[in-house]
C-alpha cells in the first residue's frame, strides 16, 4: 500500500483522468479530499472511489469551482476537518472551458474571453491550492504537488492559449520546486492525447493524427496518467523534483 495513511487532495476528480488518479491513490491506501466543478460529475467520482477506496469514510467529496478561492478555502478546511493535514496535491483540473472553444484558432483570431478562461481554468487552481496547502506541508516537512502540463506546452498552431497556459504551469512547477525545497516534490505530468474530454473537443480527425505520431501507435488512457501520478506522489518518486515528465507515447514536446 504506497499510500497508506496519506491524505490527497485531487482536482478534477470528476473527469476521466482526475478520477483514475484519485482511484488508484485510493487503492493505495490513501483517503481522498475530492473536487469537480460539476455536482453531476463529482458524485460519479465519489462513486468509484469509494469502490476503490472499500469504504465511503475515506473520501470527501465537495463541488468546487477551483478557479474560485473562498470555494477552495471551504475544500480545503472540509478535507483537514475529517482527516487531518492533507500531504499531497494531485491539481489535475484544466483543459478548455468548453463555452468557450470553438476548435483550433490562430492567435490573431483568438477571442479575449476564450484566452482568460484558458488561463484561468490551467493557472488559478494551482495558485490557491498552493497557498492555501504548502504552509502546512512545509511545517511538516513532508509534500506532494503534482500538476499537469502537457506536451504542446512548447506551442502548437491552433492553440496558442493552451500552450502558453500549460508552459506556465510548467514553470510554476519547477519555480515551485525549487521554493518548496528540500522537503516537498513538486513534479508535472506533460500528457500527450489522452481519452478525456479535451481529445473529444480535438475531433476524430486530429486525434488519429496524434496517434499515429505516438511512437506506440495508441493514444493514452486515463490509467497511464493515473500510474505515473501513482509513482510522483509516492515515496518511489522521493527522488524526483522540479521535473516535466512527458507521457505521451513517445510524443515529445519540441519548437
Amino acid at each position: 500500500m504506497r499510500m497508506k495513511d496519506r491524505v490527497a487532495l485531487v482536482t478534477g476528480a470528476g473527469g476521466p483522468m482526475g478520477m483514475a488518479v484519485a482511484k488508484r491513490f485510493a487503492e493505495e491506501g490513501a483517503s481522498l479530499v475530492i473536487t469537480d466543478i460539476s455536482a453531476a460529475r463529482l458524485a460519479e467520482g465519489e462513486r468509484a472511489v469509494a469502490e476503490a477506496a472499500g469504504s465511503a469514510g475515506k473520501v470527501v467529496a465537495l463541488r468546487t469551482n477551483a478557479m474560485v478561492r473562498g470555494e477552495v478555502e471551504e475544500l480545503v478546511a472540509a478535507g483537514r476537518q475529517k482527516f487531518g493535514a492533507i500531504q499531497i496535491l494531485a491539481n489535475i483540473v484544466g483543459g478548455y472551458q468548453g463555452q468557450h472553444y470553438e476548435g483550433p484558432a490562430d492567435l490573431v483570431h483568438m477571442t479575449e474571453a476564450r484566452w482568460d478562461a484558458t488561463m484561468q481554468l490551467n493557472l488559478k487552481p494551482g495558485f490557491h491550492l498552493v497557498q492555501l496547502l504548502a504552509p502546512a506541508m512545509l511545517e511538516d516537512g513532508y509534500g506532494k504537488i503534482l500538476n499537469i502540463s502537457s506536451i504542446n506546452f512548447a506551442g502548437e498552431a491552433g492553440s496558442a492559449d493552451y500552450g502558453a497556459a500549460k508552459a506556465g504551469v510548467a514553470s510554476l512547477t519547477r519555480t515551485l520546486a525549487m521554493e518548496l525545497a528540500p522537503h516537498v516534490n513538486v513534479n508535472a505530468i506533460a500528457p500527450g492525447i489522452i481519452r478525456t474530454r479535451v481529445l473529444a473537443m480535438l475531433g476524430p480527425e486530429n486525434a488519429e493524427i496524434y496517434k499515429e505520431r505516438s511512437l506506440l501507435k495508441r493514444l493514452g488512457e486515463p490509467t497511464d496518467i493515473a500510474n505515473t501520478a501513482l509513482f510522483l506522489c509516492s515515496d518511489e518518486g522521493g527522488y524526483i523534483t522540479g521535473e516535466i515528465l512527458p507521457v505521451s507515447g513517445g510524443i515529445w514536446p519540441a519548437l
